[in-house]
C-alpha cells in the first residue's frame, strides 16, 4: 500500500465520521513569527485548540506537510526524515477518548490492515505531586479493543504528556495540556542489550516505531496553594476538552510493509533507484553507502517543497537551512560517485523531478512548468556554487596533510567548507594520514548543543500570533492583495506571506518593479476601504461556489469540498446575507480577522517593494 492510498483512506475514514477535510498549511508558517517551519499537524491549529472557533466546525481532518530542522543531523538512520506528512484529526470540544481510540484502532487494523498483535500502546502514569491522575481510562479502552495488558505500558510526563511548555510543572498559568496515548508498531527485531536489559516501546534499539499519538487536551494550569501554604501549580479541567491526533504517514506505510526502514517505502523508491543507476555501481544495500542514499533522498524532497513554498538558498534563517540541505545532499552525491554541478539536469535535479511527479497530484503547488523550472534552477545553481567551495576546501586540506589531521582541523573543514567527516577520513586515508575523529566528534557535540540552545525558539512549534495587531494586519493583507490586482491587473496572485504584530509581508506575481505612482494608488485604495468601515464576513460555503465567486486561493493549496471564505464589504453585509457579488474582496482563508475595516484604525503605508525571484515581487507594509 503506497502513501497516496493511505492518505486517501485516512481522510475518507474520518470524513465519514463527520470530519471536515482542511488543506495542508504551507511549511512556512503564515502568522507564526516564533518558528521558521511548520513542524507538526497541530501547529497551524493552536488558536482553535485554545478556544477560537474554527469556521469549518468542531471535527477536522487533514494531512499536513511538516519540516523539522532539528532532525537534519539524525537523517541517515532508518526512521528519521526532515520533511514528512502528518495525518491529523481533531475534536475541538466535541468527542473525546471513547471515540478517538476506537476510531484510530479501526483505521490502523481494518482500513490499513496492520495486525493488532503487532501494536503496543503507552499511556500517562500520572503525577501524585501535581495531583494528576493515571490515565486508566485510555488503558481500559485499549484493553476493550483487544490490546492485552502486557502490551500496554505507562510512562511519566516526559513521554506521555503534551503541552507547549513540555512537562506539567513547566506550564505557566492559563496553559492547556493533557495526557497522550501513543501507538507503536513492533517489528519483532532482536533487542540490542546496549540500549538496556529490557526492550519496551520507548526503547531506542529499533524494534518499535511510534506511528501515532492521541493528545487529550483536558487540563488548564492555574496558581494554587500546597498543603504547606506555598505556591503550587494546580490543574483544572477545561470546559471544552480537545483531541489532537498526529500520525506519521511514512511511518504508517513502513508498519504496513512490516519493514523498519522508512526509505523502503514507495516515497523514496524511485529516487534511490535513480541514484543507484548513476552511482558507479554502488548499492543501497551496501552498508557503506546506505546513509548517503538516505540523506540525498530526504534532503532533496525537503528542498523541493521548501522552494515551492518560496524559500531560496541564503545565509540566514530558512534560506540557510535550504542551503544546508542541498549542499549536504551534494556532499553525499559525490561520495556515491554521482556527477555534481556539471549540467542543469544532473542527479540531484533528477531526484527533485521525481519528487515533483510523486506529489504534484495532491499538492498542486508542485504542479506547473514555472515551479518545475524554479526548483530545478535553484538546486542546480546552489550545486554549482558549492562545487567552487569544495574546490577551495580541497586546497586547504592539502595544506594540512604535512601531518595527521587534528579534530580542530577536521571541524574547520566541516564548518567552513562543508566537508563531512567521512569525506575527510577518506581523503586522509588516501594520503596515509590519520584523523582525530574523537576530537572532531567532541567539537560537533558542543556545536550541536549550542545550535539547539540558540535556535530552539525558531524550530520549535509555538503559539500562532493571533494578537490584535497581527489580526489587523492580516485583514489589511486582504485589502492589499485586492488593491494590487486593481492597480497592476487581475493576473497578480499571492505567492507567499508573513504577518507579525509589527508588519505584513506579501510575495506576489508581477514581472516588473512597481512605479511610485502605482504604490501610491495601492496605498490610497487600502486606506479608502479602511475609512469606508466595511464589514468583514466569514462564511462556510461549497468550494465550487467559492470558485465561481472568484475567491482568491492560497498558491498550491488543496481545498476540501466545503471551504471557509472571508469577504470584505459591502456596507450592510451580514453573515446571513454576505452579498458576495458586491464584496470588495473574497479569499479562501481560515482567519483570524477584524469584524470591520474601521478596526484597522490607522494609515496603511508601504515601506518597501522589491524583487525576491524571477517574476515575484515583495511588499512590506505597516499600519501607522
Amino acid at each position: 500500500m503506497d502513501i497516496s492510498e493511505i492518505r486517501t483512506k485516512y481522510l475518507e475514514f474520518f470524513e465519514k465520521r463527520g470530519h471536515i477535510p482542511i488543506p495542508s498549511a504551507p511549511i512556512i508558517p503564515e502568522n507564526d513569527p516564533t518558528t521558521l517551519f511548520t513542524g507538526s499537524g497541530m501547529q497551524p491549529l493552536i488558536p482553535y485548540l485554545l478556544g477560537k472557533k474554527h469556521a469549518m466546525g468542531d471535527r477536522l481532518v487533514n494531512s499536513q506537510t511538516c519540516f523539522r530542522a532539528m532532525d537534519i543531523d539524525e537523517v541517515g538512520d532508518n526512521r528519521h526524515t526532515t520533511f514528512f506528512e502528518m495525518l491529523g484529526n481533531w475534536s475541538l470540544g466535541d468527542y473525546f477518548k471513547r471515540e478517538q481510540l476506537p476510531w484510530l484502532f479501526e483505521f490502523l487494523t481494518k482500513e490499513i490492515g496492520i495486525p493488532k498483535e503487532r501494536l503496543w500502546v503507552t499511556c500517562f502514569e500520572g503525577d501524585e505531586k501535581l495531583n494528576l491522575p493515571r490515565d486508566n481510562e485510555s488503558a481500559e479502552i485499549w484493553k476493550e479493543l483487544g490490546i492485552p495488558q502486557e502490551r500496554i505500558r505507562f510512562y511519566g510526563s516526559k513521554k506521555n504528556w503534551w503541552s507547549r511548555a513540555g512537562e506539567p510543572e513547566n506550564m505557566p498559568e492559563g496553559e492547556p495540556g493533557g495526557p497522550d496515548s501513543e501507538v507503536f508498531y513492533d517489528f519483532g527485531t532482536p533487542h540490542d542489550a546496549k540500549f538496556g536489559a529490557e526492550c519496551h516501546p520507548n526503547c531506542e534499539c529499533g524494534r518499535f516505531l511510534e506511528i501515532g499519538n492521541s493528545v487529550f487536551m483536558q487540563y488548564i494550569s492555574a496558581q494554587g496553594r500546597s498543603a504547606s501554604g506555598g505556591k503550587q501549580t494546580v490543574f483544572n479541567l477545561l470546559p471544552k476538552q480537545n483531541v489532537d491526533f498526529g500520525g506519521g504517514l511514512e511511518r504508517i506505510a513502513a508498519a504496513k510493509n512490516d519493514n523498519p526502514d522508512i526509505f523502503r517505502t514507495d516515497v523514496f523508491e524511485e529516487t534511490i533507484s535513480l541514484l543507484e543507476h548513476y552511482s558507479d555501481g554502488k548499492s543501497y544495500d551496501d552498508s557503506r553507502y546506505t546513509r548517503s542514499f538516505r540523506i540525498i533522498a530526504d534532503h532533496i524532497r525537503a528542498a523541493a517543497f521548501m522552494i515551492a513554498d518560496g524559500v531560496r538558498p541564503s545565509n540566514t534563517d530558512r534560506g540557510y537551512i535550504l542551503r544546508r540541505l542541498i549542499r549536504r545532499a551534494s556532499q553525499h552525491a559525490i561520495a556515491l560517485g554521482c556527477a555534481q554541478g556539471q549540467e542543469k539536469e544532473n542527479e540531484l535535479v533528477r531526484c527533485a523531478i521525481i519528487v515533483i511527479e510523486k506529489y504534484k497530484g495532491w499538492y498542486t503547488k508542485l504542479d506547473g512548468e514555472e515551479v518545475y523550472e524554479t526548483i530545478s534552477r535553484e538546486i542546480w545553481q546552489e550545486e554549482k556554487q558549492f562545487a567552487h567551495t569544495l574546490e577551495q576546501g580541497t586546497k586547504e586540506f592539502e595544506k594540512m596533510t604535512t601531518d595527521n589531521i587534528s579534530g580542530e582541523q577536521a571541524f574547520m573543514l566541516f564548518t567552513t567548507y562543508g566537508f563531512p567527516i567521512e569525506m575527510t577520513l577518506e581523503m586522509a586515508e588516501a594520503k596515509g594520514k590519520s584523523v582525530d575523529e574523537n576530537g572532531f566528534r567532541a567539537l560537533m557535540e558542543k556545536h550541536k548543543d549550542m545550535s539547539r540552545a540558540g535556535s530552539e525558539r525558531k524550530f520549535k512549534g509555538g503559539l500562532a500570533d493571533t494578537s490584535e495587531a497581527t489580526t489587523r494586519l492580516h485583514t489589511a493583507h486582504h485589502l492589499l492583495l485586492k488593491a494590487l490586482q486593481i492597480v497592476l491587473g487581475p493576473q497578480v496572485k499571492q505567492r507567499g506571506s508573513n504577518i507579525t504584530s509589527e508588519r505584513l509581508r506579501i510575495d506576489f506575481s508581477h514581472g516588473e518593479k512597481m512605479r511610485p505612482e502605482e504604490i501610491k494608488e495601492v496605498e490610497r485604495i487600502v486606506n479608502e476601504k479602511i475609512q469606508e468601515a466595511l464589514p468583514v464576513i466569514c462564511s462556510a460555503i461549497p468550494k465550487s461556489e467559492a470558485e465561481k465567486l472568484g475567491a482568491q486561493q492560497e498558491f498550491g493549496a488543496k481545498y476540501p469540498d466545503m471551504v471557509s471564505v472571508y469577504s470584505v464589504g459591502p456596507k450592510g453585509a451580514t453573515k446571513e446575507n454576505p452579498q458576495f457579488e458586491k464584496a470588495f474582496s473574497i479569499e479562501f482563508c481560515g482567519g483570524p480577522h477584524v469584524e470591520n475595516t474601521k478596526e484597522l484604525g490607522s494609515t496603511f503605508k508601504i515601506l518597501k517593494e522589491e524583487a525576491v525571484a524571477s517574476g515575484i515581487r515583495r511588499i512590506k507594509a505597516v499600519l501607522m
